[in-house]
């Protein structure tokens, strides 16, 4: 399809419609995406890499959004069922969610001068993200064998295809489950459950599709996925010769054994003994288990990866009322806690930005963006306030959502990490003063970490060296002269919990005039603290031995 220039769209940021204007210009939308070396481009998708051990590459597809369902799916709603998936409710859901376009020409005029720089295609993966979500455990449990299969067998890559020749994809394959899942009963799935043989009947079919040249789109009425110019013959003939017993001993030897590759010695090695089903199970089960008990840890390193994206990213951005909606939007799509962190952090980007230059219209803006949870914990008007006050609230709110965060972090993840919930708050209290209710919160910090295995961090970018003193400032500049490939490690300017409640308590009590007995025992934690720090913890081993020397100075002065 082509797209006519025809009307100037302007977003309302409140209800997500549109203002329109007329353009009068006779001109179509081009598809150049980017440029960039066309061999990081596959298909609409641009391949991006950020040359960083830190950071996967991701795919990157610019779209245009439909304010409407397209008509050539106009029949995809209205069209008979037989056993009712998707549901009335889900096909409301995907038809009011309506489909993008997205900049990539038909395959056989990508190389055209002129059809290639201007065709767009229909992308309907808002659409199929819902439908998959809507899939039973057994539907994606098959999808996923498919898929892995088609990839590890190479059937994209076939012998037989020809220069400019299209080949097997994905979306092939997916187009396939979803056609399954509105032509199969509920039963056929489910009852004698039996995975190889559903893999099975589903690759036949797709045998039979390749043969017969015709894939039909899920969506779109008499729209082929295959033609004449596919060369899939050799990938038609080796999935008709699959039977249930080739499957099954293919997914034991290229599936389960590559699962069990990845698990701990003593199971991976129990798999060179699989001559009978009852071992197979066991080794199996021994598989299942031990990926459960690690799924727990996987999810909390990607916690702290998105904990560290968003803290560096929020500081880089040109945050605007716009860009702060999206990122909500987006965030709120993977997991809720995330807009609470992001609402705090963007808390403390705004006294930031007050403290080195002065509060603007720009940022008066940001903070009336509705975050979707309760940032400020009273109504305010930010005209009456001064700039020191602006930003004490501003910092004190931010303390109040990462406190909240840290709180329901603490719940889903204390199995594999010890989280004190209270660092912020004991942060706070010494920044204002109250160093009687920071001592508390330190020592009841300090008593539950000090031994503990696993213990979480704080990052000390400038969002939130804010809230910290002037020497964990020069500490952590230091830091970086010391050690300068810090820089380079998303964790290498963080102080961990442990060091921070030592840091905390051992200034409050100096300020509090402690005893030296008090201090002794406080050099003894010090003492531990350092030993349980890894070496490559620059910032850990600095600010620990700046307050064991502070104390021994004290103590030498008092004595």
């Amino acid at each position: 399809m082509y797209l006519k220039l025809r009307y100037l769209l302007t977003q309302c940021i409140n209800d997500g419609k549109y203002n329109y204007v007329e353009y009068d210009e006779k001109a179509y939308l081009p598809n150049l995406k980017y440029s960039i070396n066309v061999r990081n481009i596959h298909g609409p998708a641009v391949l991006i890499d950020y040359n960083h051990k830190s950071r996967l590459p991701v795919d990157s597809v610019h779209c245009v959004r439909c304010l409407s369902w397209p008509p050539q799916a106009a029949n995809w709603s209205t069209r008979h069922r037989n056993y009712g998936w998707p549901d009335s409710a889900t096909l409301d859901h995907v038809v009011s969610n309506r489909c993008d376009v997205v900049p990539v020409a038909h395959r056989q005029y990508r190389h055209h001068e002129l059809i290639g720089k201007f065709q767009w295609r229909l992308s309907f993966s808002r659409a199929e993200i819902v439908l998959v979500n809507r899939w039973m455990p057994e539907q994606q449990i098959v999808y996923h064998l498919l898929r892995y299969f088609v990839k590890t067998e190479r059937l994209t890559e076939s012998a037989d295809n020809s220069a400019g020749a299209g080949t097997l994809n994905n979306y092939h394959i997916k187009s396939l489950m979803l056609w399954a899942c509105e032509l199969k009963p509920r039963s056929w799935w489910t009852d004698n459950l039996n995975l190889v043989r559903v893999c099975v009947e589903l690759l036949q079919t797709l045998s039979v599709w390749l043969t017969d040249a015709r894939c039909p789109h899920y969506f779109i009425n008499n729209c082929n996925l295959l033609d004449n110019s596919f060369s899939v013959g050799s990938v038609a003939s080796k999935l008709i010769s699959i039977d249930e017993e080739c499957l099954s001993a293919w997914l034991i030897n290229n599936y389960i054994r590559q699962c069990a590759q990845l698990c701990p010695v003593h199971i991976s090695r129990s798999f060179n003994d699989v001559s009978t089903i009852k071992k197979l199970q066991n080794v199996f089960s021994e598989i299942i288990r031990w990926r459960v008990n690690t799924t727990i840890s996987d999810k909390w390193a990607a916690v702290g990866s998105a904990e560290g994206a968003i803290a560096v990213d929020v500081p880089h951005s040109s945050l605007t009322v716009r860009s702060c909606v999206c990122l909500m939007n987006g965030l709120k799509k993977i997991d809720q806690r995330f807009c609470v962190y992001f609402s705090a952090v963007e808390l403390l980007h705004v006294a930031h930005k007050i403290s080195s230059n002065s509060f603007s219209n720009d940022l008066s803006d940001i903070l009336a963006v509705p975050l979707g949870n309760n940032v400020f914990s009273r109504p305010i008007r930010t005209t009456e306030l001064n700039s020191s006050e602006l930003v004490e609230l501003l910092q004190k709110s931010a303390v109040e959502n990462l406190t909240t965060y840290r709180q329901n972090v603490a719940r889903d993840f204390g199995s594999v990490v010890t989280i004190v919930t209270t660092d912020f708050e004991a942060l706070y209290a010494y920044k204002r003063g109250d160093y009687q209710r920071c001592l508390q919160l330190s020592i009841q910090n300090l008593h539950r970490l000090i031994y503990v295995g696993c213990m979480h961090d704080i990052t000390t970018l400038p969002e939130f060296i804010q809230l910290m003193d002037d020497d964990i400032v020069s500490l952590t500049a230091l830091t970086l002269i010391v050690n300068p490939k810090c820089r380079d490690r998303p964790n290498g300017t963080c102080v961990g919990q442990l060091t921070l409640s030592l840091y905390l308590m051992t200034q409050c009590q100096l300020k509090l005039y402690h005893s030296v007995t008090s201090l002794a025992r406080t050099l003894d934690y010090i003492k531990v603290a350092q030993r349980r720090h890894p070496r490559n913890c620059t910032l850990d081993h600095l600010t620990l031995k700046w307050i064991e020397s502070k104390v021994h100075r004290t103590i030498f002065q008092w004595i």
